[in-house]
C-alpha cells in the first residue's frame, strides 16, 4: 500500500527546555522513517528482506496513556515530564504525541489538586501526597482513567478530590468514567505500585481494538497508539496463517490482545502472562467478548514452555511479545523442541529481536517476513513483527 508520509516538522517550546520526550521531532516524519527503515536493514537484513515500515498518515496526538508527574509550583503544584536526564519536572500544557482528551483530564487533575490544596510528594524529604497521575483514554469509547498515585495508602479529602475532579472534567467535555489510587512507597524510577484503590467507578474503561472490547486498567499493558496498533496485530495474524484448525500459543500475552484476536483464526489459543492482574484481565476479556476457544494462565513464560516442551506438547503456531529485553534462550530452545511451523514474534527492540532471530536460526527457524510499523513517529523506538517458519 502506498503510503504519503510529507508531514512536515512541527515546533513545540517544550524542546527548548530538554524535553526528551520526542527526540525526532524537528525531522520531518519522511526522514524519520527512512532513518528507522535504514537502522533496520543494517540489524535485520541478514535475516531477511525488510518490509517498508509502516508509518502513519497524521502522526501527531497518537498516545492513549499520558503520565504526569506532580510538583510544586508557588503556593500550589503543577505536572509535567521530567526534562531530559534529569528529576525536574517541566509543566506540560498539551503534547504535539498525547490524545487531546487526555491533556485536558491533566489540566482538569491539577485544577482540582490545587483546588483541594493537595501538596505533591517531595522526592528529596519523602513528604507530600501526589507523585504522578496516569491518564488513559479510550480511542473508540472516549472513555477516560485517571488514576492518582500516592506514596503511602492515606489519601486524605480523596472524596472532595474526586468530586472536584469530576466537575472540571464535566467542564472540559471530558468522558471520566474512573478514578483510581495506585499506591507506591518505594523509591524507585517505576510510576506505578502493586496495590490500588478504586475512588471512583469500576476501576477500568473499555476500548474496542480489532473488533473486541477490552477492558483497560490503571497497570494493564495496552499498547499507547491504538491506531498502529491494530495494523501490527492484524499483521501478527496475517503471518500466522490461520485458517481455523490450528493450536496456538500466545506467550507473554498481557491482557490477551493478540491471542484474543487470533482466536476467530484458531482452533484453540492459550496465553500465558507472568502478571497476575494482566492474567486475570485477559480472563476477562476473553469472558467479555464470548470467546470460548481461549483460555489464559499466569506463569513465567519461559518456564511454562519448557514445562509444556517436557510434556509433549506441540502447538501449531507460537506468537510472542516479550519486553523490552527479548526473550530467553530457555524459551527459544523449548519452543523449536515444540516444532510449531510458525512462530510470529512481535518485538519492541530491533537489537534484541536481532539476537533472537539468531538464536531461533541455530534451532532451525528461517524468517520469512519482516514487517516494521512505525508505532512511535516522532522517538527512536520501532515495533518490528517477523515471521518465523521451522
Amino acid at each position: 500500500m502506498e503510503q504519503n508520509h510529507k508531514t512536515e516538522p512541527k515546533t513545540c517550546a517544550l524542546q527548548k527546555k530538554h524535553c526528551g520526550g520526542c527526540p525526532l521531532l524537528s525531522q520531518p516524519y519522511a526522514a524519520q522513517l527512512a532513518a528507522k527503515q535504514a537502522r533496520l536493514e543494517k540489524l535485520l537484513g541478514r535475516f531477511a528482506r525488510v518490509r517498508p515500515i509502516l508509518g502513519m498518515q497524521e502522526p501527531w496526538h497518537y498516545r492513549n496513556k499520558v503520565i504526569s508527574t506532580f510538583a510544586a509550583q508557588g503556593k500550589g503544584l503543577t505536572s509535567g515530564i521530567y526534562a531530559r536526564g534529569t528529576h525536574r519536572v517541566l509543566p506540560v500544557e498539551s503534547c504535539l504525541l498525547q490524545n487531546e482528551t487526555a491533556d485536558q483530564t491533566v489540566l482538569a487533575v491539577r485544577a482540582a489538586a490545587n483546588a483541594c490544596r493537595l501538596p505533591p510528594f517531595e522526592e528529596d524529604r519523602g513528604t507530600g501526597l501526589l507523585r504522578h497521575c496516569v491518564v488513559r483514554v479510550g480511542k473508540t469509547s472516549g472513555q477516560v482513567l485517571v488514576a492518582i498515585v500516592t506514596p503511602g495508602k492515606e489519601f486524605p479529602g480523596s472524596r472532595n478530590f474526586v468530586s472536584a475532579l469530576r466537575a472540571e472534567c464535566q467542564k472540559r467535555g471530558v468522558d471520566l468514567v474512573t478514578v483510581v489510587q495506585n499506591i507506591n512507597p518505594r523509591k524507585t524510577s517505576a510510576v506505578l505500585g502493586t496495590e490500588e484503590k478504586i475512588l471512583f467507578g469500576p476501576g477500568a474503561i473499555t476500548d474496542t481494538l480489532c473488533g473486541l472490547q477490552f477492558a483497560i486498567s490503571a497497570r494493564s499493558f495496552y499498547q499507547v497508539n491504538p491506531v498502529q496498533t491494530e495494523i501490527l496485530y492484524r499483521t501478527a495474524i496475517e503471518f500466522a496463517g490461520l485458517n481455523g484448525t490450528q493450536t496456538v500459543i500466545d506467550a507473554y500475552c498481557g491482557i490477551g490482545t493478540i491471542g484474543l484476536c487470533a482466536a476467530a483464526k484458531a482452533k484453540s489459543v492459550l496465553g500465558i502472562e507472568l502478571n497476575p492482574a494482566a492474567a486475570r484481565d485477559a480472563a476477562a476479556n476473553a469472558r467479555r467478548n464470548r470467546v470460548a476457544n481461549a483460555r489464559f494462565l499466569c506463569a513465567d513464560a519461559t518456564e511454562y514452555m519448557v514445562q509444556l516442551a517436557a510434556e509433549g506438547v506441540r502447538p501449531d503456531v507460537v506468537f510472542l511479545d516479550p519486553p523490552r529485553a527479548g526473550s530467553t534462550p530457555e524459551f527459544i530452545a523449548a519452543l523449536a523442541k515444540m516444532a510449531p511451523k510458525k512462530a510470529v514474534y512481535v518485538s519492541c527492540d530491533p537489537t534484541t529481536l536481532a539476537r533472537d532471530l539468531a538464536l531461533f536460526a541455530a534451532k532451525g527457524y528461517k524468517a520469512r517476513a519482516i514487517q516494521p510499523v512505525d508505532m512511535f513517529p516522532h522517538t527512536e523506538h520501532i515495533e518490528v513483527v517477523c515471521e518465523l517458519c521451522r
